[in-house]
C-alpha cells in the first residue's frame, strides 16, 4: 500500500458521507482509508458501516473509546500499512486527485513530507478565503538553504503528506490542544526536503452549527508545544540555525498565542496566561521590537494583518491591557 489516510471520526453525522465520497473518489488506487470512529454518541457509526460494506477494498474501519483526536490518530498510525500518511479532518473534503499528486511529489524529489494549499469553504461549498501555504518557493524546497520555511510555515497536519517512517517513534501528544503545533515541526526537523503544490487540494469546511469553543487556560498548551518543539530543534541537524528558531518563537510562541488570547473572556484568566507570555518572552529574550519586525515570506507579519488584528496586537505590546479588556 502506498498511501494510508486516517480519519477520525466524532459525532460529524452530517459532514461525514462528503468526506469520505472525497476519498473514495481518490484517482491514486493504491490507497487505504481508515476511519477510527472515536466513541461517536451519534449515527457516525451507521454512515461509517454503510462506506465500509460499499467500499471493502478501500475502508478500514474502526471503533474505539473515546480518547481525543489526537488518540484516534495515534490509533490510525499503529494500523496504517501505507508508506505515506495522510490526515483528513472528517467534516473537511478534499479534490480527488489530492494524493495522487502529493505522492508523486513525494518520490518524484525524494521528499519525506509534501504540502499543499487550503481553501476555507461554507456549507455550501463556496470559498470563503485561500491560504497559499509556501508562496513564491520552488516545487522542491531543499531545507538547509531555505529553513525560513522552519518559522514560516503553518504546522496543519491534515494538508501535507508523510513519510510514515517520520512516525518510527513520534506520536501526537494525547490530551492537550494544538497537538498540531507540538508535532509537526518535530517532523519537519527530520527532513531534507519538502515538496510542495500550489494547488488547493484541502477544503477546510466552516461549519454554521460548530459550537463556539470556549477560550480557557488550554490555551497555555501553545507555549507547551512551542517548548517541546525547542528540546527536539536543539537535537537536530538544523540546531545552528537559531534566527529562525527565534522567528518560529515569535509566530507561534507569541502572534499564535496572542490570537488565542484575544478571545479569553475570563478577566483572572487572561491575566495569568498574559503573565505566562511574559515569562516565555523573558527567558527567550523576545523583544517587542523583535515582534514588530517579524516577517513571514518576506513581509513584515504585523502589518499584513487585518485591521481589527493589527489594533489588538499594537495595543498588546504597548502595554495597554485594560484598553484590550475593555474591547473583549
Amino acid at each position: 500500500m502506498k498511501v494510508s489516510v486516517i480519519v477520525p471520526v466524532y459525532n460529524v453525522e452530517n459532514y461525514l458521507a462528503k468526506c469520505l465520497d472525497s476519498l473514495v473518489g481518490q484517482t491514486l488506487q493504491d490507497i487505504e482509508i481508515l476511519v477510527v470512529d472515536d466513541g461517536s454518541k451519534d449515527q457516525s457509526g451507521l454512515v461509517i458501516e454503510e462506506y465500509a460494506q460499499k467500499f471493502p477494498d478501500r475502508i478500514k474501519a474502526f471503533t474505539k473509546e473515546n480518547g481525543g483526536l489526537s488518540d484516534a490518530r495515534n490509533f490510525g498510525i499503529e494500523r496504517a500499512s501505507g508508506e505515506y500518511i495522510g490526515f483528513v479532518d472528517s467534516d473537511d473534503y478534499v479534490t480527488e486527485t489530492m494524493f495522487d499528486e502529493m505522492l508523486q511529489l513525494a518520490e518524484k524529489h525524494q521528499a519525506k513530507m509534501v504540502i499543499c494549499n487550503i481553501q476555507k469553504v461554507d456549507q455550501n461549498g463556496k470559498v470563503t478565503q485561500k491560504l497559499t501555504q509556501i508562496p513564491n518557493m520552488s516545487e522542491k524546497i531543499e531545507l538547509e538553504d531555505y529553513f525560513s520555511v522552519f518559522s514560516d510555515l503553518s504546522y496543519f497536519a491534515c494538508n501535507k503528506l508523510f513519510k510514515k517512517e517520520l512516525f518510527a517513534d513520534k506520536r501526537f501528544k494525547k490530551g492537550v490542544h494544538f497537538e498540531d503545533i507540538q508535532l509537526i515541526p518535530q517532523l519537519l526537523l527530520e527532513c531534507k526536503a519538502l515538496a510542495q503544490t500550489q494547488n488547493f487540494h484541502y477544503q477546510y469546511l466552516e461549519r454554521t452549527d460548530s459550537i463556539t469553543k470556549t477560550h480557557t487556560e488550554k490555551g497555555l498548551d501553545i507555549l507547551k508545544a512551542v517548548k517541546d518543539v525547542e528540546a527536539v530543534f536543539e537535537k537536530s541537524g538544523y540546531s545552528h540555525k537559531r534566527k529562525e528558531l527565534k522567528n518560529f518563537q515569535i509566530f507561534e510562541g507569541v502572534y499564535s498565542f496572542l490570537a488565542y488570547l484575544a478571545f479569553v473572556k475570563d478577566e483572572e484568566i487572561f491575566y495569568k496566561m498574559d503573565d505566562e507570555l511574559a515569562v516565555f518572552m523573558g527567558e527567550r529574550k523576545i523583544k517587542i521590537r523583535d515582534i514588530l519586525n517579524y516577517t513571514r515570506f518576506g513581509k513584515n507579519y504585523l502589518l499584513s494583518l487585518p485591521m481589527k488584528k493589527k489594533i489588538f496586537y499594537l495595543l498588546f505590546f504597548a502595554g495597554q491591557k485594560k484598553l484590550i479588556r475593555k474591547l473583549l
